[in-house]
């Protein structure tokens, strides 16, 4: 192996151990990592900016000030409000409900600012009941990843699917939905019998529930209109983006300006806070550092060494992938490691054809999102879920987490192999 391929695989191997064990904060790791491999030669300025996929920025920034807008209209509160005295404050009822939810607003927003938004009312709704928050935060951040695995927007690893393997929103909704709605079934019935005996609560504290005033959250109605109106055309046109030709960045940033616009927003500053561009750079680098691997041509024999291992089986394939993707971003984060996968896969679709890889975006996607259901640094929205409860008060341990992660992981992940199987 000579020096050109050496000196990336090296910065990789570093800038992925950095990540993953919070040597450097990740953004930072990413952002060295790709100013290295332009320093070193690896990459020039020009071919490194061509390897950061736009689609998947803009996409995110989209939504981030959409939502950021709608957030401030009070509805997600309203809704858990609602929802909390629909179940006539019985705790599990409540739980299973809001992890449905949950689910849903993951689905057609993203996941880590589902969670952004629900844990906090969900942690005041514990409090009232007398109980401990800890099921109901680690319940809801694995109902996020589960719900964000279902669409195209849900979850930030599935925007890179898509943008890198060509795949419509509809095309996620008609490969993947499926199998997520299995699996919320079955994982409502799991909450049940691990969590309903540590959730028993008086009568006395059903009934503080019962006087919650769910009205008194929604801030400002007419924002709330034209943020729903918005949100649902954007929907809308992800379901269509491809017989408008029109990519899902394109509409994401359409209804964010179209948003700022009717909303009245003059000053923006704020509304430009609420993006998280630690996220955003952090994809920036990592996009320029994989995108170094693929230019001296490690993904190739990577994907070639998958290849031959498999047989060139494209049914193996699809479950080397599918578990690998839910061991590894179990203990990684899932980001990085499907920014790593992606380049492979492609590679594999330039020798065995692109349609004949599509099953293995889906084994990719469903590996990556619900394997980081297995432990509390497995995904974005587990970190984000953990922080929100440690600032109230009730911090959740990485064993409180996990011990009760790794079953649902293990249980969605032998699902999707039963489905991929009968499948594809």
């Amino acid at each position: 192996m000579n020096l050109h391929i050496i000196i990336p695989v090296v910065i990789f191997i570093a800038v992925y151990g950095a990540i993953t064990t919070e040597l450097l904060n990740k953004t930072a790791a990413a952002l060295l990592g790709a100013m290295l491999m332009v320093i070193f030669g690896v990459l020039d300025q020009e071919s490194a900016y061509k390897y950061i996929d736009w689609n998947v920025i803009f996409l995110l920034i989209g939504m981030m000030i959409i939502m950021g807008i709608t957030k401030q209209t009070g509805v997600f509160q309203y809704v858990a409000i609602k929802i909390a005295k629909f179940a006539r404050g019985e705790p599990i009822v409540i739980l299973i409900l809001l992890s449905l939810v949950t689910a849903l607003f993951s689905a057609v927003l993203d996941n880590v600012t589902t969670v952004l938004i629900i844990i906090p009312i969900t942690i005041l709704i514990a409090v009232e009941l007398g109980i401990s928050p800890v099921p109901f935060v680690v319940a809801l951040a694995i109902a996020s990843n589960i719900g964000g695995t279902a669409t195209l927007i849900g979850d930030p690893p599935n925007i890179m699917i898509g943008s890198a393997g060509n795949l419509s929103f509809m095309d996620f909704l008609t490969n993947l939905t499926p199998v997520i709605l299995i699996i919320l079934i079955i994982n409502s019935f799991m909450i049940l019998l691990l969590f309903k005996k540590k959730l028993q609560v008086s009568n006395e504290r059903k009934a503080r529930i019962m006087n919650f005033d769910e009205s008194k959250a929604i801030e400002d109605p007419k924002l709330l209109v034209k943020s729903m109106v918005v949100l649902g055309l954007v929907i809308v046109a992800f379901l269509f983006h491809s017989v408008v030709n029109l990519e899902p960045s394109t509409i994401a940033l359409t209804g964010a300006v179209v948003l700022i616009v009717i909303s009245g927003h003059r000053e923006l500053e704020h509304l430009f806070a609420e993006i998280e561009w630690t996220t955003i750079f952090f994809f920036l680098g990592l996009f320029m550092v994989v995108g170094a691997l693929v230019e001296v041509g490690v993904m190739g024999m990577v994907s070639q060494w998958l290849i031959t291992i498999t047989s060139g089986h494209l049914k193996a394939a699809q479950f080397v992938i599918l578990w690998v993707s839910s061991i590894l971003s179990a203990v990684v984060d899932n980001i990085p490691f499907v920014a790593t996968m992606i380049p492979l896969i492609k590679d594999m679709g330039n020798q065995l054809g692109a349609d004949a890889v599509r099953p293995l975006w889906w084994a990719l996607s469903l590996g990556a999102c619900l394997g980081g259901n297995g432990t509390l640094i497995g995904a974005s929205a587990n970190v984000v879920s953990a922080g929100l409860a440690a600032k109230s008060g009730h911090p959740i341990s990485f064993w409180d987490f996990t011990k009760f992660g790794a079953l649902f992981m293990l249980m969605s992940i032998i699902v999707s192999t039963f489905y991929m199987f009968f499948r594809y």
